[in-house]
């Protein structure tokens, strides 16, 4: 879950700029709502405190789905920005991190629900893994940057 800070991070450094013009301004406030939106949700899976209690684990887990279920939406509506021309290259790796998502959050929930199941827990693990990689090649282009960190790579 630590993905989501690190998306946080590269937004923060994202699109600042005056005199913009409408469409470029609506883009820029959308990626910059979408950055906020998942980093609170971020802050809010990590506060989420596990106990020993059969009970407490219940109530941690059914958060912990909850908050997954807003960032899974947070980010399918990253998925349908209209990128400005020069991005739109960009947006077909936007639409995979959402649907990576939509999968990890799926997974998520078989994986705690009902049975618990680390076979599916680590194959959710793994579309989360791949959904904040491509939110962070996304981020890292419209800031401008070369992608050189080998982990940032895919097929």
């Amino acid at each position: 879950m630590k993905r989501i800070l690190l998306l946080t991070a590269a937004c923060l450094l994202l699109l600042t700029g005056c005199g913009e013009d409408p469409i470029e301004a609506k883009f820029n406030s959308e990626i910059n709502d979408f950055c906020e939106n998942v980093s609170a949700l971020g802050l809010k899976i990590d506060a989420i405190n596990v106990e020993a209690e059969e009970l407490s684990i219940r109530y941690a887990t059914s958060d912990l789905l909850t908050y997954l279920d807003e960032v899974e939406v947070e980010f399918l509506k990253f998925s349908n920005i209209d990128f400005p021309e020069e991005f739109d290259y960009l947006e077909a790796m936007a639409d995979e991190a959402g649907t990576y998502m939509t999968e990890a959050v799926a997974s998520y929930h078989k994986a705690y629900e009902d049975t618990y199941s680390q076979s599916m827990e680590e194959y959710a693990r793994e579309n989360y893994s791949r959904a904040c990689k491509r939110m962070q090649v996304i981020l890292a282009l419209l800031r401008g940057e070369e992608i050189q960190d080998p982990s940032l790579t895919f097929q």
